[in-house]
């Protein structure tokens, strides 16, 4: 039998049901066949052992302001270095990056060493995980973390995030995170089953979860007439005061992509959107439309 790398095995996972192996890193808890990739196209059963096929494969790599993440209450007009790899676990119909999501072809092979040399370099302050979805390399994202704080504690750790993953993963990963940039697609389950092939509650819980333990701000992608109604404003805006309501809320403008192309929402229909949040949370702001904040 073949030896396995020890660098390429998942870290979440159960043997079931003779060869296949059941994936517990996010919700959708894959049953993986013999020869076969989970639902996130990154974690492949190799001779009954879930393997990474994206471990040290990375995308990006640019220096960004820290804002743009985004993150506007977490080291201020700083910058970070950021990276991403491929793969996710939604299938949102509004990507924007999803040419680097479903293409490994768009990452290259770069060294741990090679990554942290970057992050503490140039004036940066640490690392933000980016670009595709981050859990979905949980592996990679969780070395460089704790590394990276080994390094120096004032390093940062910032994970942008769609929110899906379970909770012993998330509890692993927090001490090492300094700030989460988590997307709050909607507050309705059936906007998350057919626009994003996921589901909300998992969501909320990581929200409610990571806020007990580390810096989180809230993006939430203004799709009109999807999600902009006043009342969808009121209970995404309540659900975080609930949380708490010094959490900020980024509240971003749509333009066409991948496979929504609606017209992009209007300028004042974000306006309204802000000033409803408002009435519930201290911090919200206009991404996207230059000019507002």
């Amino acid at each position: 039998m073949k030896k396995h790398n020890l660098r390429d095995r998942a870290l979440f996972y159960e043997k079931e049901n003779g060869d296949k192996v059941r994936c517990t890193l996010c919700p959708r808890y894959c049953l993986i066949s013999l020869g076969q990739k989970g639902f996130c196209k990154t974690r492949y059963n190799r001779e009954g052992e879930l393997v990474l096929l994206n471990r040290d494969r990375y995308c990006g790599l640019h220096y960004d302001p820290i804002e743009k993440k985004p993150l506007y209450h977490l080291s201020p007009k700083s910058k970070i270095f950021s990276i991403g790899s491929f793969g996710c676990n939604f299938t949102c119909d509004f990507c924007q990056n999803h040419q680097i999501v479903s293409n490994p072809e768009y990452s290259g092979t770069f060294t741990e060493d090679f990554i942290l040399e970057k992050a503490t370099s140039e004036s940066s302050i640490g690392l933000a995980y980016t670009y595709n979805e981050p859990t979905v390399w949980y592996e990679g994202m969780y070395s460089l973390a704790v590394k990276l704080k080994k390094m120096d504690q004032r390093y940062k750790n910032v994970v942008v995030t769609n929110g899906y993953i379970n909770e012993k993963p998330l509890v692993d990963l927090l001490p090492y995170v300094d700030g989460m940039n988590i997307d709050l697609k909607s507050i309705r389950e059936d906007f998350y089953k057919k626009y994003c092939g996921g589901r909300l509650e998992p969501v909320l819980k990581t929200i409610a979860l990571a806020a007990q333990k580390t810096h989180v701000e809230i993006t939430t992608l203004l799709i009109e007439p999807l999600n902009t109604t006043p009342d969808e404003i009121q209970k995404i805006a309540t659900t975080i005061a609930e949380i708490d309501d010094n959490i900020p809320l980024h509240l971003s403008r749509y333009f066409p992509t991948h496979r929504m192309q609606l017209s992009p929402t209007a300028i004042n229909t974000i306006i309204q959107a802000k000033d409803i949040a408002k009435r519930y949370l201290k911090r919200v702001y206009i991404g996207n439309v230059p000019g507002l904040s």
